[in-house]
């Protein structure tokens, strides 16, 4: 685990390019810019990046509210920050560029390769996937040892974690300059190598998974479920309402790979009651329902 705090750390990244402007892309661009990076974020879809745009202003008003930020902290974040509605504008100068798209290898692939065209040749390539193959997705992207997983985790600027995922060809420089990166932004770091899930979605999955089959089984309510795991195992947030936060679909779809890619994977077979919900457009948070109602 690195162990260096942001004021002392030092990252030879300067200008960041993050593919993607939702939950997760704006909240790596909001961090990078409040971090002093010049930042650039893109998104094909304009209301998105409007979206974005407005969520990122609000964060960063609501940190000045709370007397965790000052307004010029404030105003020099958003001076940092740019939208980009194509990636020949959002990439050339990059030093490091992180992918936040949906958790499809095809697309991640086809992104980085897309990017790698366009920036120079020592131009990190970092993805935000939270469970598929590094190895996979640097398959065909040109000089593969610089590519790197760097999980991040929502919300993003309020969570310490960062789980750096390391390759089987990716470059040891990359890895420490990631390390530093990470450190840079206030994050706390682990390294783990490229398995299924990593370390993070393999083990939060499984406890995730099996309190889905307990609501399935009537063993007890959603709310006393979560209440059991927050008061008699010190966690901060409750297993269900965690998934409602990182998405029905998003839990479901890594539940579906780790099944085919782990040596047991019964334990990630996906619950009978989470395929449901996700038929029915139950997503958590971002749909409004799912375990639970959000307003």
């Amino acid at each position: 685990m690195t162990t260096s705090s942001p004021d002392t750390a030092v990252t030879r990244f300067r200008t960041v390019t993050v593919l993607g402007a939702g939950t997760m892309g704006r909240g790596i661009a909001q961090v990078c810019a409040s971090s002093g990076l010049v930042t650039r974020l893109f998104d094909v879809d304009g209301a998105q990046r409007d979206r974005a745009m407005a969520s990122i202003r609000t964060d960063l008003a609501k940190a000045v509210d709370k007397g965790k930020s000052t307004p010029e902290r404030r105003d020099a974040a958003l001076d940092n920050l740019s939208l980009h509605a194509s990636l020949e504008r959002a990439i050339p100068g990059a030093d490091m560029v992180v992918e936040a798209v949906p958790e499809r290898i095809d697309l991640k692939r086809e992104l980085l390769s897309r990017c790698a065209a366009l920036a120079s040749d020592d131009v990190v390539l970092a993805t935000n996937t939270s469970s598929l193959s590094i190895d996979a997705i640097a398959q065909g992207v040109p000089r593969p040892e610089r590519v790197i997983g760097t999980h991040f985790f929502n919300p993003v600027p309020l969570m310490k974690l960062l789980e750096v995922v390391v390759g089987s060809r990716t470059d040891e420089l990359v890895v420490t300059q990631v390390l530093a990166f990470g450190a840079a932004l206030g994050k706390e770091c682990i390294r783990v190598k490229d398995s299924p899930g990593f370390a993070t979605s393999r083990l939060g999955l499984v406890i995730g998974l099996e309190a889905i089959r307990m609501v399935e089984e009537g063993v007890g309510s959603v709310e006393d479920i979560d209440k059991a795991m927050v008061l008699g195992y010190g966690f901060p947030m409750g297993p269900l309402r965690l998934t409602d936060l990182v998405g029905l679909d998003v839990r479901l779809a890594i539940a579906e790979y780790l099944s085919t890619r782990l040596p047991h994977g019964e334990h990630f077979r996906p619950p009978k009651l989470l395929r449901e919900l996700v038929a029915t457009g139950k997503l958590g948070k971002k749909t409004g329902r799912g375990f639970y109602d959000w307003p």
